[in-house]
């Protein structure tokens, strides 16, 4: 596995690639935005680690620009900005999974492996959600999801919705389906957790709630209702019905 460590701050960059290394990666160290772009546009990455501030371009401009060429390596932010914003911010920029300095060395490196592992586990999560489904005990997983006037297209990666198209990063992919199949179940905090980070360290609750918060966004347009509803204190609920 090949991993882009971005940062300009040396000594932590130094501390990191040594540790990344120990673990068994193979890690390029870049440190600035510009050199960050450069090396990413010409080999092929299965992690890029940012930080948020970098010389030339920022980790956000860094992420952008990568996922408007159709590149969908996952990105972990390091960053010291905290707020719910920033955490919007970034994933609305098309990260995967933020954390927060200073950090403990095992979260992050449980982070990089739940990031690393995620895409060839992806369509196995998709696969072991549907079999849970009371309707789909016995029948092979569909394509196609459909809870109300919401259908979600697994293979093409996109949702429709009362005739327009909704484009989705994988993680809202993987939340959604998880969501559309249990649909009117209160899903916990935890089982959210676990769906989507694979049993390792999950981030911070804030992440969570940020994702929520850019899919509800996606999902629901003015005069839209409402699809996926907050049951405070322990979960969510996915439906026309409310909480």
């Amino acid at each position: 596995m090949r991993i882009l460590l971005v940062d300009d701050e040396i000594e932590l960059t130094t501390s990191l690639s040594r540790a990344l290394k120990r673990e068994g990666y193979e890690v390029d160290v870049a440190f600035t935005g510009g050199d960050a772009l450069h090396r990413a546009a010409q080999h092929q990455y299965d992690l890029l680690v940012l930080d948020w501030m970098l010389p030339e371009s920022s980790g956000l401009d860094v992420c952008r620009e990568r996922r408007s060429h159709g590149d969908t390596t996952p990105v972990l932010f390091l960053t010291a900005k905290d707020t719910l914003d920033d955490r919007v911010l970034g994933l609305d920029a098309g990260a995967d999974d933020y954390l927060v300095k200073p950090f403990e060395l095992r979260e992050l490196l449980a982070r990089v492996r739940a990031l690393l592992r995620r895409s060839p586990h992806f369509e196995a999560s998709i696969e072991r959600s549907l079999d849970n489904s009371p309707n789909n005990a016995q029948t092979p997983p569909a394509q196609r999801l459909q809870v109300a006037d919401l259908e979600l297209d697994l293979d093409n990666q996109l949702a429709y919705r009362h005739g327009r198209t909704i484009d989705l990063s994988t993680k809202e992919l993987r939340l959604l389906a998880y969501f559309m199949s249990h649909p009117g179940q209160l899903l916990s905090h935890q089982q959210i957790h676990e769906h989507l980070w694979d049993g390792d360290s999950p981030p911070s609750s804030n992440v969570l709630a940020a994702s929520i918060r850019l899919l509800r966004r996606k999902l629901s347009i003015s005069g839209e209702t409402p699809l996926i509803h907050t049951v405070y204190g322990k979960g969510y609920r996915f439906g026309e019905g409310g909480s």
